[in-house]
């Protein structure tokens, strides 16, 4: 028993926590959450049942009702109930990206011009995957994309309806299986070098380029970390590495035993004068060779 009320306490102390990220009081959280667990109550019961001082219950009761977070359903005494989690939440998310769009608009007025030359960097996961959903969300012509299909099956649905939006999406892919990402006549995908193998450290990385005015390269695989800037020739970089390594995929298609028999599989021969000891261990460990 005591184990569970344990977990209890540490679930409620979490709630809170993400609750006061959202702009609630800890007054505020601790209402709703007790109203979620014990409804319908009066303030008196929210209060005792939730360890907040009577003045502060009904201040916060007033400011959650105006928010849309509770409800009154009785008088005399009054009650009240929480919204919905799902429903009061997805309301929540819908008025702060209204705002946050109708902020930033008003915010860019301040500044006559963009300084398109900074590179910015954006650290974790979360961060990072937002981000690279918010760029192809807000593509206008174009997506050029190198990644591993691992990496690309994160991104399904915001690729397949910028496809279904008409925006051309160029893509250079490692893995088996182009027919996966190619989501209507606008979408073209080629496999990396004809096999879809990763030879190296750069073949981990995630780039993309938006509409040729900006682009994301980011560290997908232990610390995900990335840079993201409208720098031109960062950009005109960018795309010229997925521009190069489609060249590289339609010659392979054409010419690629050819190819193996003048430098070796997986351009052996070309690879190993040039790598680092590392790179060239990395790339006899993937692909088995001496």
């Amino acid at each position: 028993m005591a184990g569970k009320l344990a977990i209890a306490a540490n679930d409620t102390d979490d709630f809170l926590a993400d609750l006061r990220r959202l702009g609630f009081t800890e007054s505020e959280g601790k209402i709703y959450v007790q109203l979620l667990r014990m409804p319908p109550s009066t303030a008196y019961e929210i209060s005792k049942g939730a360890n907040v001082p009577r003045p502060n219950t009904y201040h916060s009761l007033e400011a959650l009702a105006q928010r849309g977070a509770v409800l009154p359903v009785s008088e005399n005494p009054v009650r009240y109930v929480a919204s919905p989690p799902r429903d009061f939440l997805a309301a929540l998310s819908n008025q702060t990206r209204t705002l946050c769009t109708d902020l930033a608009e008003r915010l860019e007025a301040l500044s006559p011009s963009a300084d398109d030359q900074y590179v910015w960097t954006l650290h974790g996961e979360v961060s990072v995957h937002s981000k690279i959903d918010a760029l192809i969300e807000g593509s206008r012509t174009s997506i050029w994309i190198k990644a591993s299909d691992s990496v690309l099956r994160r991104h399904t649905e915001v690729l397949r309806k910028a496809a279904e939006r008409g925006i051309d999406i160029f893509i250079v892919m490692f893995g088996p299986n182009a027919d996966e990402f190619r989501f209507g006549p606008t979408c073209r995908v080629y496999i990396h070098e004809g096999n879809g193998v990763r030879m190296g450290t750069t073949d981990n990385l995630f780039t993309l380029s938006i509409d040729h005015v900006e682009t994301l390269t980011a560290a997908v695989e232990a610390e995900v970390v990335a840079s993201h800037t409208r720098n031109r020739p960062i950009v005109n970089l960018a795309e010229s590495l997925v521009r190069h390594d489609y060249y590289m995929a339609e010659i392979f298609a054409r010419f690629g035993a050819q190819i193996d028999e003048a430098f070796g599989p997986y351009l052996r021969d070309l690879r190993l004068a040039c790598f680092s000891p590392e790179q060239a261990a990395s790339f006899k460990k993937r692909t088995g060779l001496a």
